[in-house]
């Protein structure tokens, strides 16, 4: 349990029994004891061990050397849930209140211990479920993205001082800055900016993960490629057509991304009504998925149904595998999909399988890389586009000759954009609802 605020010290020693005096950042043994004074703290021991339901560790760590930057107390029992109960029912009967969710890291940013993409990052952190989200929120909250923002901010401050400058003393015989100067200057801001939005679209993937669905005639081998794929015996998989009536969903990590495989019903025409509720779930996995791998069985001659299939998914982010490939080594099902040769396996031998996750894995990064400081919402993306797209204005009417008041106007907004990342400049209704998706005590 966790208090913050001027009373957190007051209260936080009245709920246990202390065996020695607090000190700053340092635990310190206490018993949880099962009586009430009549001032709402523990009783004191009377000798004996039996009113002491726990042992616990009390840390007290003085503002503002803390998270939220106020007094803050921690007390670590041992987890009962009627022990933490009974903490929490003393604590409010001594004043204090349930914190809100996220309250505590809206009070470290309201302190200034956190900017805001820090502060989201805790709410990453919290929320990561692969080993390269984490590592992905860990590096945001040290403040990578902030570290990239900062100098853009900068130059682009010292650009609208300059424009300032020669508005203010004109009369004084400063030089206006040449179209030139501006132009130079805003060219220096694009690219970053730039290579910061490209970001977004890994980013966004690390962040969120995607949706691939396995799509394909009935007994092509869609649930053995799913078993390898998610390795472990997930879907039935038998020698009889159309063993899989529903859809089968896993969710894995592929070299940190987030995947959702759907194991999906193969398409034919339905012959019982069971088998043809599947087919149309189906299709509607096939139609929202991210990703789509399709399954070609390389013992059989296309079909009408993979035919109208492969039209289908043309031109969307797809990939196909020819399965069986060692049942009929002569036997091409299809040579070619979108500009690339279908990936030939054997779920049965386990052959190209290594491929197949490497090429799943290039197609939903698109090949980006990863880098410090990625986009990974789209608040931030947003706030990095409307920049540019200021920026681009302000080129554009510094190139037409516009009087630096207009041009300022624009750069403005383009800071303002920037500011918007770190929270210089965000609305409380913005700030309610990003600390809203958080816990209740983080």
């Amino acid at each position: 349990m966790r208090l913050s605020g001027p009373r957190a010290t007051e209260i936080g020693v009245q709920l246990v029994s202390l065996r020695q005096p607090l000190e700053h950042a340092r635990a310190r043994l206490a018993d949880v004891l099962d009586g009430v004074g009549p001032d709402g703290a523990a009783d004191e021991p009377t000798g004996s061990d039996s009113t002491r339901i726990d042992e616990a560790l009390i840390t007290w760590f003085a503002a503002p050397n803390s998270y939220t930057a106020e007094d803050v107390v921690e007390i670590a029992a041992h987890g009962s849930p009627v022990v933490l109960e009974l903490l929490l029912k003393r604590a409010i009967g001594l004043g204090a209140r349930l914190a809100e969710p996220g309250e505590f890291t809206l009070r470290a940013f309201l302190a200034g211990r956190l900017d805001l993409t820090q502060a989201e990052a805790v709410r990453d952190l919290i929320e990561a479920q692969t080993l390269t989200q984490a590592r992905q929120a860990a590096s945001q909250m040290g403040g990578s993205l902030s570290r990239r923002v900062g100098p853009l901010k900068l130059a682009l401050v010292e650009l609208i001082a300059l424009l300032e400058a020669g508005i203010d003393f004109a009369e004084d015989d400063v030089d206006v800055a040449p179209g030139s100067e501006i132009s130079r200057r805003i060219g220096e801001l694009t690219p970053p900016l730039r290579a910061l939005e490209a970001s977004f679209a890994r980013g966004r993937i690390v962040h969120d993960g995607l949706t691939l669905a396995i799509v394909g005639r009935p007994n092509a081998g869609k649930s053995s490629l799913f078993n390898l794929l998610v390795e472990r015996e997930r879907a039935i998989v038998t020698a009889t057509p159309g063993t899989t009536r529903d859809l089968v969903t896993e969710r894995i990590s592929l070299d940190g991304i987030p995947l959702e495989l759907v194991d999906t019903a193969g398409l034919r025409e339905g012959l019982e009504e069971a088998e043809q509720m599947g087919i149309a779930r189906s299709r509607e996995a096939l139609a929202d998925a991210a990703l789509v791998l399709v399954v070609l069985d390389a013992t059989q001659t296309l079909n009408d149904e993979e035919h109208r299939l492969l039209a289908a998914v043309e031109g969307r982010p797809a990939l196909v595998v020819v399965n069986k490939c060692d049942l009929a080594q002569g036997n091409e099902a299809i040579a070619e999909f979108g500009g690339a040769p279908a990936l030939r396996t054997s779920a049965l031998m386990g052959e190209g399988i290594v491929e197949l996750r490497e090429r799943i894995l290039a197609l939903a990064t698109g090949g980006a890389a990863a880098e410090p400081g990625m986009l990974t919402s789209l608040r931030h993306h947003q706030a990095i586009t409307t920049a540019l797209a200021a920026l681009g204005d302000a080129e554009r009417a510094n190139a037409n000759a516009i009087p630096h008041e207009m041009i300022l106007l624009d750069l403005y907004r383009g800071l303002w954009a920037l500011d918007s990342l770190t929270g210089q400049t965000t609305s409380d209704d913005i700030l309610n609802l990003i600390f809203s998706r958080f816990c209740i005590g983080k």
